[in-house]
C-alpha cells in the first residue's frame, strides 16, 4: 500500500539511573562507594534507504520510543546504554514539527544517517559523591528523560521527469510503454490513485526516472479530485511534460491552459520548470482534421510548426522543437510539442531520446 504521510510522536530513551553501593572484598576494610553510573538512554535517527518507497511501517503507529539506559551496577560498572530507535524512511521524505510545521530535515541523499533525538544522560552513581567530610555517601542520580517531540513525515517523489495531465489521458500507458513501470491501466477516469514511478531506458547506458500521478481536474490545487494530494509528488522533478489528449471532449489549449493553470496556482517554483508537451491518443482522434489541429494548438500557445530535428521525429503529423545548434534553451517555452501514440509506438522512442536531451537543458 502507497502511504505518503504519517504522524506520529517520537522519543528518545531516558537515562539510566546510577547505583549505590559499597565494596565488598575479603581482607578489605571498608572498601567504601563503588556504585557505577547508570547507562545512556537510546538516541533516535533517521536513515534513508532506496529499498523502500512508502511510509507504510508507520501506519497506525502513533508513538515511537527507543530503548532507556539500564542502571548503574555495582563495583563501578556503568549500566547499558539504551538501543539506539532507527526510523528508517525513503528518498524524499520530509521530517515536519508536527506542531509548529517546521521542516526539521528534508531527507534526499540515500545512505544518510541523522541524529534527530539524544537519550538522556544517565544518573551518577554514589562513587562520585564520596569526599573527606562524606566517605559513605548513600545517594546517587536519576538519569535524564529523553526528549519528546510530535512530529510529521511527508514523501515527496524524486523523479527526473513528472507527467502531468488531465484523469484518463494516457499517462499510464506512456509510462508503461516507455520504462519498467507497470500501472493499472483502465479506460476511465482516476484509474491512478497513487503515484507511479518508472525508469526510462535511453540507449544502452542512460536513462531517467518517470513519475505518474493521479489526473488532475479544474480546481485541482484548491483540493478537488486528487490532485492536490499528490501534486506534491510531482515538485521535486526537474522537468514536467503535459499530456495533452487529442481524442479528449476538452480541446487541447483548454486542457493545456488548466494545467498551467493548477501548476501556478500549487507551486509558484514547480511552474517556471524546464517542460514539453505530448499529444497522446493519435490513434484515438476521432475529428475530422488532426493535421489541422495539432497546427492550430501549436500556433494558439505561441509556436511554429518545425521541420526537422535531431531526433527523427516521425514526419506524419505536425511537430514542434526549440533548435538549440543556432539558440540557446527559452524556458519560458516547451522543449517540443509531439503527437504521440502509446498504443501504436508512435515516437515513443524518440520521445525517450528527447526527454533525456531536455533534463541535460536543467544542469
Amino acid at each position: 500500500m502507497f502511504i505518503d504521510s504519517a504522524r506520529f510522536s517520537v522519543t528518545s530513551g531516558k537515562g539510566g539511573q546510577g547505583c549505590a553501593a559499597f565494596r565488598r572484598e575479603k581482607f578489605v576494610v571498608k572498601g567504601g562507594p563503588d556504585g557505577g553510573d547508570g547507562g545512556r538512554g537510546g538516541d533516535v535517527y533517521f536513515l534513508v534507504d532506496n529499498n523502500t518507497d512508502t511510509l507504510s511501517n508507520y501506519k497506525g503507529r502513533k508513538f515511537f520510543k527507543a530503548e532507556n539506559g539500564k542502571q548503574g551496577l555495582g563495583g563501578s560498572m556503568t549500566g547499558k546504554s539504551g538501543e539506539a530507535l532507527v526510523l528508517i524512511v525513503p528518498p524524499g521524505t520530509q521530517v515536519i514539527d508536527d506542531e509548529t510545521n517546521e521542516v526539521i530535515f528534508d531527507l534526499l541523499e540515500v545512505g544518510k544517517k541523522v541524529l534527530f533525538l539524544e537519550g538522556g544522560k544517565g544518573g551518577l552513581g554514589n562513587v562520585h559523591f564520596k569526599n573527606s567530610r562524606n566517605q559513605r555517601p548513600t545517594y546517587f542520580q536519576p538519569g535524564l528523560p529523553g526528549t519528546t517531540r510530535k512530529i510529521r513525515l511527508e514523501l515527496k517523489l524524486i523523479a527526473d521527469v513528472g507527467l502531468v495531465g488531465y484523469p484518463n489521458v494516457g499517462k499510464s500507458t506512456l509510462i508503461s510503454v516507455t520504462s519498467n513501470a507497470t500501472p493499472e491501466i483502465a479506460n476511465y477516469e482516476f484509474t491512478t490513485l497513487t503515484p507511479k514511478l518508472g525508469v526510462v531506458g535511453v540507449g544502452d547506458y542512460n536513462s531517467f526516472v518517470m513519475a505518474d500521478i493521479p489526473g488532475i481536474i479544474d480546481g485541482a490545487s484548491e483540493g478537488r479530485g486528487l490532485g492536490l494530494e499528490f501534486l506534491k509528488h510531482i515538485e521535486r522533478t526537474k522537468t514536467l511534460l503535459f499530456v495533452i489528449d487529442v481524442a479528449n471532449y476538452r480541446t487541447m489549449i483548454d486542457q493545456y491552459n488548466v494545467l498551467k493553470q493548477e501548476v501556478a496556482k500549487f507551486s509558484t517554483e514547480l511552474s517556471k520548470r524546464n517542460f514539453a508537451i505530448v499529444l497522446s491518443k493519435i490513434d484515438g482522434y476521432f475529428g475530422e482534421d488532426l493535421e489541422g489541429d495539432i497546427k492550430k494548438f501549436i500556433n494558439e500557445i505561441g509556436l511554429e510548426v518545425t521541420t526537422s530535428n535531431e531526433f527523427k521525429f516521425e514526419a506524419d503529423y505536425p511537430y514542434y522543437i526549440q533548435d538549440l545548434i543556432y539558440s540557446r534553451f527559452d524556458e519560458t517555452k516547451p522543449y517540443f510539442v509531439l503527437p504521440i501514440s502509446s498504443l501504436t509506438k508512435l515516437n515513443i522512442k524518440q520521445l525517450g531520446f528527447a526527454l533525456y536531451n531536455l533534463l541535460e537543458q536543467g544542469k
